[in-house]
């Protein structure tokens, strides 16, 4: 699979906050590292949660508290996520806008 934020952190783009000498965040994970793990675990969350309904249906479980909290937890994370997205979309815009 492709790098979705490929262009983060490499050079000539956006600098990576973990890079700067004496900083906050020297020994920090950069952004695009962030991003990427949190991606990983809405897609496993996911992937719990439809597994989780597959085994309720096909009668291997039959704890419908356990599925129902697996989906609203897959639900939870993909809402968080997307509000993420929705901010980085929102401050990219700004910065568009701005004059040089």
């Amino acid at each position: 699979m492709a790098d979705p934020v490929g262009l983060i952190g490499a050079s000539g783009a956006i600098p990576d906050p973990g890079r700067r000498a004496g900083g906050a965040g020297a020994s920090g994970a950069g952004f695009k590292n962030i991003l990427l793990e949190n991606l990983k675990q809405v897609n496993e969350l996911q992937q719990d949660a439809t597994r989780a309904i597959e085994d309720l249906q096909t009668g291997q479980r039959d704890d419908v508290e356990g599925v129902i909290l697996a989906t609203q937890k897959a639900d939870n994370a993909f809402r968080m996520l997307q509000a993420v997205r929705n901010k980085v979309v929102e401050a990219y815009e700004e910065v568009k806008q701005m004059r040089m």
